[in-house]
C-alpha cells in the first residue's frame, strides 16, 4: 500500500516538478498551481489522524514522500509538509473540538496552516517574542508582528506564539483563523532559493479570537514539540535534493569529453560520486531513525505528556544539522563538476545549491542547533538550567 503512494508522488514529480525550473525559480505568485494540483491526488496533508480523516502516515512514511517531492522542487516539498508543525500542535494540545474545526477540514479539502513565532528582534531567541496576548472577557486579544512565515497568505489558519499579558514569563500559542480581522500580510520575502515557495512578514492588530483556541500548556515548549517533525521533514528535503544531485552529475558526465573517453570514466568523477552516494545513505538512514523515533512516543500511551517531557528530540537536531552540513557538501561538489556553468542560472545544479542552503538556515540555523544539543545532551543533567 505505501509503495503505492510513494510511487504516487514519483509520478506527481516527474509530471508536475521536474524540468519545471524556470517557473520555480522565477519568484511567481503564490500559491503555484502545482499545489492544487497535488491537492487533486488525494495525498494532502497526508500525515493528518485517520479519526479526522487524513491518511495518518507516519513520519517515518513522510521520509519518503518528501523525498521524492524535494526531488522534484525543493520549494514545493516545503510548502506541502511545512504544515505538520502546525497540525501536529493543535493535533497533541488543541481540544477535541479545536481538531475536528480545523484539523477536519484540512484532511477532507486539502488546506495549509502556518506557524508564527518568528520576529525581527527575537531572532532566535522566542524567549523574547513580544507578540501580546490580552484577555478580553472570553476571548484573547493578539497585537505584534512576525517577521518569517511559510504559507501565511493562503493558509486556512495560523498558530501564533504570543506572550500572555496576565504572566509576563508566560507564551501560549493560538489558534488563528486566516481571515481574522487584524491579520495582514506586510510582504513576501523574496528567497534565495525555495523560491516556489512563499514566506511572509505578518501583522497583528487587534486580532479577536476565542480563548478556547489556546491551545494546553506554555507556548514555547508547544512550539519546541512541533518542530521536531519539521525539522525532520527539512532534513529530508536535503535528501531528495541531493539525489538529484547525484542523478544531473552523472547525466552530465556520460556525454562530457575528458581526454580520449568521457567524465564517468575518470576515477576522481567516480570517487566523487561514490562519496556522494555514501552520504545520501547515511542521510536517509538517520532521517528514518530520528522520524521511527518520533513515531514511536506518538504512537505510545500519554504522547502529549511524554513530548512535553522531552521537548526537542536529539535525533530531530542530528538529522538536521547532518543532512544540511552534508547537502551542502555534496551541492557545492555537485556544482564544482560543471565547471563555470555550475555558477550561472541557466543549469538547474545553480538553482539546487540555492535550495539546499535553507536546511542549515531555517528553524534554527547550525549554530543555534550545536548550542541547544549542548545544552541539552552534553552538559551533565545536574547542571542542566
Amino acid at each position: 500500500m505505501f509503495d503505492r503512494l510513494v510511487q504516487q508522488v514519483r509520478d506527481f514529480t516527474a509530471a508536475e516538478l521536474l524540468d519545471q525550473q524556470p517557473l520555480f525559480d522565477s519568484f511567481t505568485t503564490a500559491p503555484l498551481p502545482q499545489y492544487q494540483k497535488f491537492r487533486e491526488t488525494g495525498l494532502m496533508n497526508w500525515w493528518l489522524p485517520e479519526d479526522l480523516g487524513g491518511r495518518g502516515c507516519s513520519l517515518e512514511e513522510s521520509v519518503d514522500i518528501v523525498s521524492e517531492l524535494a526531488y522534484g522542487d525543493a520549494g514545493t516539498a516545503f510548502t506541502l509538509f511545512i504544515s505538520v508543525l502546525g497540525t501536529s500542535m493543535v493535533s497533541l494540545y488543541g481540544s477535541d473540538d479545536l481538531r475536528k474545526r480545523y484539523l477536519a477540514p484540512m484532511a477532507a479539502e486539502g488546506g495549509f496552516c502556518a506557524t508564527l513565532g518568528s520576529e525581527q528582534a527575537a531572532g532566535s531567541e522566542l524567549g523574547k517574542i513580544t507578540t501580546s496576548a490580552v484577555r478580553s472577557g472570553g476571548d484573547i486579544v493578539l497585537n505584534g508582528a512576525k517577521y518569517f512565515s511559510t504559507n501565511t497568505d493562503f493558509a486556512d489558519f495560523l498558530v501564533i506564539l504570543a506572550r500572555a499579558d496576565d504572566e509576563l514569563s508566560e507564551h501560549i500559542a493560538v489558534v488563528v483563523p486566516r481571515d481574522t480581522t487584524g491579520v495582514h500580510v506586510t510582504k513576501r520575502w523574496e528567497m534565495n532559493g525555495l523560491r516556489s515557495s512563499a514566506t511572509y512578514e505578518v501583522g497583528l492588530r487587534d486580532c479577536r479570537v476565542p480563548a478556547d483556541n489556546v491551545l494546553a500548556g506554555p507556548g514555547l515548549r508547544l512550539l519546541e514539540v512541533g518542530l521536531n517533525a519539521s525539522r525532520i521533514l527539512i532534513a529530508t528535503t536535503a535528501l531528495g535534493v541531493a539525489r538529484r544531485i547525484r542523478d544531473i552529475c552523472m547525466d552530465y558526465a556520460e556525454t562530457k569529453p575528458l581526454g580520449e573517453s568521457q567524465l564517468v570514466d575518470n576515477a576522481v568523477f567516480a570517487g566523487k560520486i561514490g562519496q556522494m552516494e555514501m552520504l545520501i545513505d547515511v542521510m536517509r538512514n538517520q532521517c528514518l531513525a530520528a522520524a521511527r523515533e518520533y513515531d514511536a512516543v506518538m504512537a505510545g500511551p500519554g504522547a502529549a505528556a511524554e513530548f512535553l517531557r522531552r521537548g526537542t528530540l536529539k535525533s530531530a537536531l542530528a538529522s538536521k544539522m547532518f543532512c544540511g552540513q552534508q547537502g551542502w557538501a555534496i551541492a557545492s561538489t555537485g556544482s564544482e563538476m560543471f565547471g563555470g556553468l555550475g555558477y550561472t542560472h541557466e543549469h538547474v545544479i545553480g538553482k539546487l545549491l540555492r535550495d539546499i542552503r535553507f536546511v542549515s538556515i531555517v528553524e534554527g540555523g547550525d549554530d543555534v542547533l550545536r548550542d541547544l544539543m549542548f545544552d541539552r545532551y552534553v552538559i551533565p543533567v545536574s547542571k542542566r538550567t
